[in-house]
C-alpha cells in the first residue's frame, strides 16, 4: 500500500520516498509509471485532477512527473513521456509537488464545496456533476430555473460565507457513522463503492459537511472571493454555474 501523505497533511509540498516499482508507457506517447512507497501526489479523483511535480534522484537527477493515478491501494506516478525512468532500489529519492498549482486547486475545490453548501442549505438542490481546474470550476445542480438574479444571489452569499473564516475540517469515519449523518452524500448518484469501511469526510465548519476524497484549504480566507463566470441549462431540472477565483488573502498554510 502506497503512504499517501495529501490525505491528512495537503500542505506537505515534498516528501523522502523509495522506488517500489516501474512500469513500461501503458501507451504510446505516454510516460513510464513509477510506483513509490511514499507520496504527497494527489491521484485524482472527485472532480479535482492529478498532481503534477518533479522526481529527484540522490544524484541530482530530475523527471517531471506529469500525472499520478490511484490503482487499488497503490499510486502510480507517470513520467514525461520519453524519459528513462529511474530503476526500483533503496535509493531514496524527493517527490516533489508542483505546489502553485496544488495549492489553486485545493482552493478552488474549497470553493465548489462551499457553493454546494450555500446551494444545498438556501435551495436544497443536489449536485449532478462537477470538474475543476486550479482557479475555476463547474456545478451542475437540480434547478429547474435559472436566472441572473439568482446566480448573483448565490455569489453574494457564498462570498460571504467565504470571508466569515470558517475552518475546513478532515476526518475519517467508520462507514456505519458516516452515513448516519444526514445529508453526507449531496450528489444525485451516490459515488461512494461498495465495501469502504472508512469514509473521509470535508467540513466547512457551520456551512458544509460531505464526503470527499480530495485536497482543501484549513479555512475559507484562504479561498478568498469567488466569480460567477456563467450559468447554463443542461437540461430541464440540470442547471450548471461556472466560478473562477478571486484574490486570496495570504495565508497559504506552512511551507512543508
Amino acid at each position: 500500500m502506497s503512504d499517501n501523505v495529501c490525505y491528512v497533511d495537503a500542505y506537505a509540498r515534498r516528501v523522502a520516498a523509495s522506488v517500489r516499482a516501474v512500469e513500461s508507457p501503458p501507451a504510446e506517447g505516454r510516460g513510464a509509471l513509477v510506483l513509490l512507497d511514499r507520496t504527497v501526489f494527489y491521484p485524482g479523483g472527485g472532480g479535482q485532477p492529478a498532481d503534477r511535480g518533479e522526481l529527484r534522484a540522490p544524484d541530482g537527477r530530475t523527471w517531471q512527473v506529469v500525472a499520478a493515478k490511484k490503482a487499488g491501494d497503490e499510486i502510480w506516478h507517470e513520467l514525461e513521456p520519453g524519459a528513462e525512468p529511474p530503476s526500483a532500489g533503496p535509493a531514496v529519492f524527493t517527490a516533489d509537488l508542483d505546489w502553485e498549482r496544488r495549492h489553486q486547486l485545493m482552493r478552488t475545490h474549497t470553493a465548489l464545496h462551499a457553493l454546494c453548501g450555500v446551494v444545498w442549505r438556501d435551495y436544497g438542490a443536489l449536485v449532478t456533476g462537477g470538474n475543476m481546474e486550479p482557479g475555476g470550476g463547474r456545478m451542475d445542480f437540480e434547478f429547474e430555473r435559472m436566472s441572473g438574479e439568482l446566480v448573483g444571489t448565490i455569489e453574494a452569499t457564498v462570498n460571504e460565507e467565504l470571508l466569515r473564516g470558517r475552518d475546513v475540517r478532515v476526518a475519517n469515519l467508520p462507514r456505519e457513522q458516516a452515513f448516519a449523518i444526514p445529508d453526507l452524500i449531496r450528489t444525485k448518484v451516490n459515488l461512494l463503492p461498495e465495501g469502504i469501511e472508512e469514509i473521509r469526510t470535508i467540513e466547512i465548519v457551520g456551512l458544509d459537511l460531505q464526503a470527499d476524497g480530495g485536497t482543501h484549504v484549513a479555512n475559507t480566507l484562504e479561498v478568498g472571493t469567488i466569480r460567477v463566470t456563467g450559468y447554463e441549462s443542461k437540461g430541464r431540472i440540470n442547471k450548471r454555474i461556472r466560478i473562477a477565483l478571486d484574490a486570496a488573502r495570504d495565508v497559504a498554510g506552512p511551507a512543508t
